[in-house]
């Protein structure tokens, strides 16, 4: 199901044919991240520190975790006039989990990002792949987030 989701949401976001641009300051909405056997549900935003460095912030939860993501990532436009950005970028997460070791992680990640032109939202779909710096826990190369987040100029 969780694979089947984030197919849809790839479709949906490189099948848009708006007129898009990609002038805004900040973000904030619903964040979707699997990793693992997870799936978070949460609140994501991001903040353009400049046209091209922005720092991002992820608090998601599942039933008995809680992530929280601080990620780094350097957008960069595909053409003149476009709505799509790339991005890319690093940051740590920590997963607290009730009852049992907390897991740190160093998640590097690749994307999407969608503005669509006079309409104040976001899509974005990123691969972040969790490189584990816990003991106990094994690396996850098939992690995936998708945000829709309100866009603020």
């Amino acid at each position: 199901m969780k694979k089947l989701l984030f197919v849809f949401m790839l479709v949906l976001l490189c099948s848009v044919s708006l007129k898009a641009q990609t002038n805004y300051k900040a973000a904030l909405g619903l964040g979707v991240e699997s990793i693992g056997e997870a799936t978070l549900i949460g609140v994501k935003g991001k903040f353009f520190f400049t046209d091209h460095h922005v720092g991002q912030a992820d608090l998601g939860f599942e039933d008995g975790i809680t992530g929280i993501t601080a990620l780094y990532s350097y957008h960069k436009k595909f053409a003149p006039g476009s709505g799509f950005r790339w991005y890319a970028g690093a940051g740590p997460s920590i997963y607290l989990f009730d009852g049992g070791a907390n897991v740190f992680a160093l998640r590097p990640h690749l994307g999407l990002d969608f503005k669509i032109d006079g309409v104040p939202i976001v899509l974005n779909f990123d691969w972040r792949p969790a490189i584990m710096l816990s003991e106990d826990a094994e690396n996850e190369i098939g992690a995936f987030a998708f945000g829709l987040q309100f866009a603020f100029n």
